[in-house]
């Protein structure tokens, strides 16, 4: 099998194609030029309706822990964008073991189920958050994970895992990027320069809980990006390879007064105390040396995005629609 670069007008699967990064990552593929495969549970809602009659697109409802719905989403594929989990730390413990079972114990059907069918390039969507906290002031791929919570150690488990699976006949790529900002059709009001948009726009106040934590950020159009590119990046370059992508690491404070100056200055910032002191600074210089990737767009630019779909009203009930919100949306479906 050839370990080619995945190129326009092959097929590309994408799991949880219907989420935050999902819902816009799988029109791009199909702007670019390749056919898209998305298994998903469409939870949040048909996100991919306005691409959902291209000739292009094939939509699985199912499940990850389903053998026969992956098989059928693998078939005729050359590339798995592997996205599709129960996502962050809160959402997952509100049951381990259901976040077990999604982000982790699926994966060795999905990696088989991908292999058998011919499968090249396998790009997995891990996260910065594998690390846990670091006193190094720039968190590296080469240093130890030592994760926190569950959700980072099955991301760092199912890392792992793939990495067994190499084999000189396919790719494999890990990809850990930063909290994702910015505006997507899935929105998602649960992250972290989101919720303070959010929270700006319609209450005028944003609360931050202590504010000198830094934490690390991309915008989703950059992310888009990052996975589109990782379909053509050299089998020799990213084999087996760990890239980190969190370019803009700011204070939750620095953060918040970002979003002051963009929604105005009438926002009120209250800062209170908080037990939660995790803090990181990824480095992304791996990415930028290897493989010449570099971010075009800023916080403040998912800040403003953000704010234009408020006021354009691409966001009804931002404050109140459980589809915005992970544990919300799973805790009314009885899925935790």
């Amino acid at each position: 099998m050839s370990v080619r670069e995945v190129t326009p007008g092959e097929r590309v699967l994408v799991t949880g194609g219907a989420g935050y990064v999902g819902s816009v990552l799988v029109p791009r593929l199909l702007d670019a030029g390749y056919d898209v495969n998305v298994l998903d549970l469409y939870i949040y809602g048909d996100t991919l309706a306005p691409v959902a009659g291209n000739p292009g697109l094939r939509q699985i409802h199912g499940d990850l822990r389903d053998a026969a719905a992956v098989r059928s989403a693998v078939e005729g594929c050359s590339a798995v964008i592997h996205l599709a989990c129960i996502s962050n730390d809160p959402s997952f413990e509100l049951d381990p073991e259901l976040g077990k079972s999604i982000n982790y114990d699926s994966m060795e059907l999905l990696i088989n189920a991908a292999r058998a069918a011919g499968v090249r390039r396998f790009v997995f969507a891990s996260s910065s958050s594998v690390y846990g906290v670091k006193a190094e002031p720039n968190v590296t791929e080469e240093l130890p994970l030592e994760p926190l919570t569950d959700y980072s150690k099955y991301k760092a488990l199912g890392e792992s895992l793939l990495l067994e699976h190499r084999s000189p006949d396919w790719t494999t790529i890990i990809l850990r990027p930063a909290t994702v900002c910015g505006y997507s059709p899935r929105l998602r009001l649960d992250l972290a320069v989101n919720i303070l948009t959010n929270h700006a726009a319609h209450n005028r106040v944003i609360n931050v809980f202590g504010g000198d934590q830094m934490r690390p950020n991309i915008h989703i159009d950059d992310v888009m990006d990052l996975y589109v590119q990782s379909l053509q990046w050299p089998h020799d370059l990213v084999d087996g390879e760990v890239f980190n992508a969190g370019y803009e690491n700011h204070s939750v404070m620095q953060i918040a007064e970002m979003v002051r100056r963009v929604v105005g200055e009438d926002v009120e910032i209250r800062r209170t105390p908080t037990d939660d002191n995790r803090s990181y600074h990824i480095s992304s210089a791996k990415i930028a040396r290897v493989l010449g990737f570099e971010p075009k767009h800023s916080i403040e630019d998912a800040v403003r995005d953000l704010v234009h779909a408020f006021d354009t009203g691409l966001v009804p009930g931002a404050m109140t629609d459980d589809r915005y919100y992970n544990i919300r949306r799973m805790q009314r479906l009885g899925l935790a």
